[in-house]
């Protein structure tokens, strides 16, 4: 099972972050290909709990969650298409730098390398191991990839 805390893994996540463009257009859901970008920078700084974001899961989290995360994390098939993403998440800006957010993306990517969040609680999830934030990082940066042909 891949693991974004494996570098060989790492690598290939940043290979094809730096291959987006700006012509690319998603494959489902409603993003833009900069909005999938900022998404994910938001998205990573928070698992990654730069700007000490508050962790808490929610009721409907606290009932489903650890069901639903290990159906998720199983096996190394691919996330359905059209998940819903909490509104915390949703990207803001319809357009930006797209470079320099794929940047930032690429540097949070790189940060799990040394990845230490021990007060890190899923909104959904809840609370994890290691292990499964790495398996859910990477499942997570490859369905958006994948969302954008790369």
């Amino acid at each position: 099972m891949k693991t974004i805390f494996d570098k060989p893994t790492r690598d290939e996540i940043i290979i094809r972050i730096a291959a987006i463009s700006a012509d690319k257009s998603a494959q489902w859901g409603k993003m833009n290909v900069y909005q999938m970008v900022e998404h994910n920078t938001y998205w990573n700084g928070w698992m990654l709990g730069k700007d000490n974001p508050t962790y808490s899961q929610t009721l409907l989290g606290k009932v489903f969650g650890r069901m639903a995360l290990r159906k998720m994390i199983k096996d190394a098939q691919p996330f359905d298409r059209n998940i819903p993403t909490s509104s915390q998440f949703k990207a803001k800006e319809t357009g930006g730098d797209l470079e320099a957010e794929k940047l930032i993306w690429i540097s949070l990517t790189e940060a799990y390398e040394s990845y230490d969040n021990p007060a890190f609680i899923h909104d959904f999830f809840g609370k994890m191991t290691k292990e499964q934030v790495g398996i859910l990082v990477y499942k997570h940066s490859d369905h958006h990839l994948r969302q954008f042909g790369v």
